[in-house]
């Protein structure tokens, strides 16, 4: 079947994408990608000028705009407290690896080779991304709401959790690990993360926080139970016990 230009580099790029996490950057050749594509090898160089151009074809494929940044940011506005905000951070992680493993797959495999492009890979899309999570905990550790800790660190923290979990999803979900569904699974990790976030004295320094962040904004960005670093009534102790 004879397709557009456009459309065969589309093509190229999908059939990329299913080898290339199958076996590797080194363990894929182009003949094999034409193979699978179904046309003469030489098709594949009138669309990229070489292998390494087509695997990074495929990587910017899948950050396609917003990125990952924007949409970070535009979770941290729409939610003002941190459960919520902090959920659906999760959530996107969980459900983004559920609808397709390749990607993460490809990554891997760029990254046990030591392949150049996955260092462009996290300069360009991850490190950003890693750099406004750890500023937003900044602001929360400024504003009394987070404990003293390293925000790079947290950041890594709250993200390696997640990542882990659904990992154990994809390797052992059909067999021995309980699958649990996105949405349960990214609110309990998150309660787990806040509980050792949250400062021993965001209850009683809720109201103070929240009117200082009012009078900044105009919206006091709320606590783990949306009350403005307090715990909704219950000890904190109670709420990490639960």
């Amino acid at each position: 079947m004879r397709l557009s230009a456009p459309d065969r580099r589309q093509q190229l790029i999908g059939v990329a994408l299913d080898l290339f996490s199958q076996k590797g950057y080194e363990g894929t050749t182009t003949r094999e990608i034409a193979e699978r594509a179904g046309v003469n090898e030489a098709i594949i160089y009138r669309h990229f000028p070489n292998k390494e151009d087509l695997y990074w074809a495929v990587i910017e494929q899948q950050c396609q705009q917003p990125t990952a940044r924007q949409r970070l940011d535009g979770k941290l506005e729409l939610h003002t407290d941190d459960l919520s905000a902090f959920t659906a951070l999760a959530e996107e992680m969980i459900t983004k690896r559920e609808s397709d493993y390749r990607f993460s797959r490809l990554l891997f495999f760029a990254a046990l080779e030591r392949h150049k492009l996955s260092d462009r890979f996290f300069r360009t899309y991850v490190s950003d991304y890693f750099d406004s999570l750890a500023e937003h905990i900044r602001k929360r550790v400024q504003d009394g709401i987070f404990r003293p800790v390293d925000p790079q660190l947290a950041a890594r923290g709250f993200t390696g959790m997640v990542i882990y979990h659904s990992m154990v999803q994809e390797l052992f979900g059909a067999g021995t690990a309980r699958r649990i569904p996105a949405r349960e699974a990214a609110e309990g990790l998150t309660r787990i993360w806040l509980g050792g976030m949250l400062a021993a004295n965001a209850q009683e320094n809720g109201n103070k926080m929240a009117n200082r962040n009012k009078a900044r904004n105009g919206n006091g960005h709320k606590g783990l139970n949306g009350n403005s670093g307090k715990i909704s009534g219950r000890s904190r102790k109670a709420e990490l016990a639960r």
